[in-house]
Parts: structure tokens; C-alpha cells; sequence
């Protein structure tokens, strides 16, 4: 069987086991792709990374495709109608990455409760008791005294509503899949959840109903201080309107992993239209959250296992496009 690889090589090889495999490999990376290479390949299987666009000039033209099968879970840059239309499956690695981005989405909550990179600083300038003074007149809150919204109770949502029991604070989510039925967590609409949570975790995927979700008026409906977290993508919030609520108050912080467009440029509104006093209400990270070594071996795993039902003429598992 013929793969097309549309990943880094080096990190492929140095968290995989395929050597068993026997299929020809055929590496054409994750940067500036040349289409015609990829069609000429003629694989059976194509391996994209995240925001690597899938669509008409590769589906319509590789008679041979059986499967696209994107290295993450996201899969917004595939056009999945597409390829269902084509009888290609689309996978993703659904789950492979949820122990790593719910602890990011804890770790990006605890450093803007605790002015975490902004303290940081203010020792680096020699300014430590500044720092000390300033968080104690604000007043530092602890998670338990505070309810967490999370929207979208796949694996990464339930993974973070695990993590965060043991902090004893209240959590509720959302999802548009109604409510999941899952112990401890409540459910709750949506306008609701925005109005009061006082931490919003956004961890849907990027569909046509979840652009720009948080825009300007659903921002109106937030607890006013709120804390706004985004680990899932950048598409999903309108950048200048959580500008815009960040200097007004109506957010009390931001921490993302993720912005939009990728990769992140000094004119992107978060990075240039906020007063530098702000920034301690900021904490961002490079989009890393589901790129541990752990979530690399379990996606390459998940990936191998797809490929070798394939193989057999089975199905595979977790397809997103209804085929």
C-alpha cells in the first residue's frame, strides 16, 4: 500500500514503530506542498497535518484514495462532503491528544488566576515586591471558589472536567449534542453557561455553527471579569470583539493556545492592540497543547491501526465524514 505522508518526517520517525508495516512511505512534509506531487504519488492513504487543505485538486484527482487521515483531530481544512461524495473515509485522531491539551487548558487557567507571566516579568525587571503588592491590593482567587463553563464535552472536555474535580470548583458545559449524561457535570444551555461561569473553556471543533462564536454579542452575555480559554482554534472567536471586552472589562482574561490567523503575527489584534499593562491579563502559548510525545506515539498508532483495516477491507475507526 502506497501512504502519502504530509507530516514531518523526523518527529514521524522518532515517535513510531512502524517498521513492521511493509507499506511504501512516502514523505512529501508538512510545509509549502506542491499538489502535483502529492497526485502523482497515487497512494491509497493520505496522511495530512493539521491545516494541511484537502479538496478538489487532490479528492477528484487520485482515483485510488481510500483514505484521508488527518494527524490531529482536527479535520476543518479537509473537505469532507467531498470526499464522502468520492467514497474516501476521513479519520482524525480524536482523543490521542485529550490528557495533553486538558492539562494545558489547567495550566493556562492557574497562570492567569495567579498573574503568572506578568509576575514573571516584573522579577525579571527587578520589580518583585511591585509584583507582591500589586497581586495582593487585586486579590488572587483560587479555582475552588470559581465555576468552570466548558463548551464541548468530547474527550478533551471530559478529560478537563476530570482534572478539574480534585480543584473542587463547579462545572458546567455545553454541548451541541445536548446533554451527555455524565456524572458530577452539569448541563446547561449555552447563554446560560456564558452568563454564569466565571472561566469559559472552548474546546468545540471549527464547523460553519462554531466561527466566530465568540463575537461581540455573545461576549455582552458573559459574566462580567470572565475568564475567556481557547485550546481548540482560533476561528472560533472574533479576535478584536475579546479585544475590544478585554479593555472594556467584560473579560477578565484571556489564555490561549490558539489564534487565528496561524502562525501568529505581531499585527494579529491580541499581540498589538492591547495596552502592555494588560498583558497581565494574558496568558499565551504556540499551539502545543496536543503536541507532546505522548500525543505524537498515540496519533501514529491510531493511524497505523486505521491503515491496517484498511488493509483488510474493514472499516476504520473515528470517521468524520458520515461515510
Amino acid at each position: 500500500m502506497r501512504v502519502a505522508m504530509l507530516i514531518d518526517r523526523g518527529l514521524f520517525e522518532k515517535h513510531s514503530n512502524w517498521e513492521d508495516v511493509g507499506w511504501e512511505l512516502i514523505f512529501l512534509e508538512n510545509g509549502t506542498l506542491d499538489y502535483n506531487k502529492i497526485v502523482k504519488t497515487d497512494a491509497e492513504a493520505l496522511i495530512v497535518g493539521a491545516g494541511v487543505k484537502v479538496g478538489s485538486d487532490i479528492i477528484c484527482n487520485m482515483p485510488n484514495l481510500k483514505l484521508i487521515h488527518s494527524h490531529g483531530a482536527a479535520f476543518n481544512a479537509i473537505d469532507i462532503d467531498l470526499a464522502r461524495e468520492a467514497g474516501i473515509y476521513v479519520c482524525n485522531c480524536a482523543g490521542a491528544n485529550a490528557q495533553a491539551v486538558a492539562e494545558q487548558i489547567v495550566l493556562l487557567i492557574l497562570a492567569l488566576l495567579r498573574k503568572f507571566q506578568w509576575c514573571e516579568g516584573m522579577i525579571y525587571a527587578g520589580k518583585q515586591v511591585d509584583a507582591k503588592d500589586s497581586c495582593v491590593r487585586e486579590g488572587l482567587r483560587e479555582l475552588n471558589e470559581l465555576s468552570v463553563g466548558i463548551i464541548g464535552l468530547g474527550a478533551i472536555g471530559k478529560e478537563l472536567a476530570t482534572l478539574l474535580k480534585p480543584f473542587d470548583c463547579e462545572i458546567m458545559y455545553y454541548d451541541c449534542l445536548g446533554e451527555r449524561g455524565v456524572d458530577g457535570l452539569t448541563f446547561v444551555p449555552l447563554e446560560e453557561l456564558y452568563a454564569v461561569c466565571d472561566i469559559i473553556s472552548l474546546n468545540a471543533p471549527v464547523t460553519s455553527e462554531t466561527i466566530n462564536m465568540i463575537n461581540s454579542e455573545s461576549l455582552k452575555l458573559f459574566k462580567r471579569g470572565a475568564i475567556l480559554i481557547n485550546t481548540a482554534r482560533g476561528e472560533l472567536m472574533d479576535h478584536a470583539a475579546v479585544v475590544d471586552a478585554l479593555k472594556s472589562g467584560q473579560l477578565g482574561g484571556l489564555g490561549a493556545d490558539t489564534l487565528a490567523p496561524e502562525p501568529f503575527l505581531p499585527d494579529n489584534p491580541v499581540l498589538c492592540d492591547l495596552p502592555e499593562e494588560m498583558r497581565r491579563n494574558i496568558a499565551l502559548s504556540p499551539h502545543i497543547a496536543g503536541l507532546t510525545a505522548g500525543c505524537l506515539r498515540r496519533s501514529n498508532e491510531r493511524v497505523k491501526k486505521n491503515l491496517l483495516a484498511l488493509e483488510r477491507g474493514e472499516r476504520p475507526e473515528c470517521i468524520v465524514n458520515g461515510l
